[in-house]
């Protein structure tokens, strides 16, 4: 069995993703693991080699800049998953990191999974911090899981603004895979968030709807009320944990209303967490197999 890894990227440095540990927080299981990296203008590629790993392999790409809705991290994504020899391709974005004690968990899921046709993708569970290293959202709207282990040679894309994979445009069957994506895509110092938030909302509504939700690029990112947030008191891949001791921000409550904030958001967080046992409505881009 032969496993892939694979990312895009694109200025990692400035907007503060953490590539260097997504990618080597699971190379000790893959065979490769290939990164499409963008045109960046601030060393991110030359980053990426200073890992100095043979298992890396970095394609240079160009984005295309008329892209929009975050269909370019579609395109991304996919040529990276086009170039992996794997049985397995293991997905990765930028701000996510896998930690050292699933890893033999994993590897053993893909081998038990390799013969059976029917698991086209491995389900992992989302610990989502935000605002710090010390609390996660468990709120309303959140999404609690997604794919990101996919079978290859299958005709799996990546989907939309490269949040999960389809098939034929249809949903993957998938399993669960017993393991944890830590999503660090809301812990940044607050002006590297600001940047952060503004490139984002460039690839999905274009640079001048961007532009005008945020003039002053300088100016620290409010993460609003802080509601919904969970003590973590669990530990960190190992990977993150100089990072971690860096860190240098403290988040305070602010004024805006990111949606965990609106009442009925946390109403439905409160029925959903303490009463019902699951989320109404919630986002499920697979289907699950109860018997593969």
């Amino acid at each position: 069995m032969r496993i892939s890894g694979f990312t895009f990227v694109r200025n990692a440095i400035d907007l503060y993703y953490p590539i260097v540990e997504a990618i080597t927080s699971i190379l000790p299981i893959c065979d490769q693991f290939v990164v499409a990296a963008g045109d960046s203008t601030d060393g991110t590629t030359e980053l990426i080699r200073s890992i100095s790993d043979p298992k890396v392999k970095i394609i240079e790409t160009v984005w295309d800049k008329t892209r929009v809705s975050g269909t370019s991290n579609a395109q991304q994504t996919n040529i990276a998953l086009d170039a992996c020899s794997g049985d397995w391709a293991f997905y990765l974005q930028a701000d996510e990191v896998v930690h050292e004690d699933d890893l033999q968990l994993l590897a053993d899921r893909m081998r038990a999974c390799l013969e059976q046709r029917r698991v086209e993708g491995l389900l992992f569970d989302y610990l989502h911090f935000y605002g710090d290293y010390d609390h996660y959202q468990n709120s309303h709207g959140w999404y609690r899981r997604e794919v990101r282990i996919v079978r290859t040679g299958i005709g799996v894309r990546s989907w939309r603004s490269a949040q999960g994979f389809r098939r034929d445009g249809e949903k993957l069957h998938v399993v669960p895979s017993g393991g944890r994506i830590f999503h660090y895509g809301w812990v940044r110092p607050p002006r590297h968030m600001t940047r952060k938030t503004h490139a984002f909302a460039t690839l999905h509504a274009g640079a001048e709807a961007a532009n005008a939700r945020f003039p002053d690029l300088s100016e620290p990112f409010d993460f609003g009320r802080l509601h919904g947030r969970v003590l973590f008191s669990g530990t960190h891949p190992a990977v993150m944990h100089q990072r971690i001791a860096a860190k240098k921000w403290e988040v305070r409550p602010g004024r805006s209303r990111h949606r965990h904030d609106m009442w009925h958001n946390r109403l439905l967080s409160f029925l959903e967490n303490r009463i019902l046992g699951f989320r109404v409505g919630e986002h499920r881009n697979y289907i699950v197999l109860q018997r593969w």
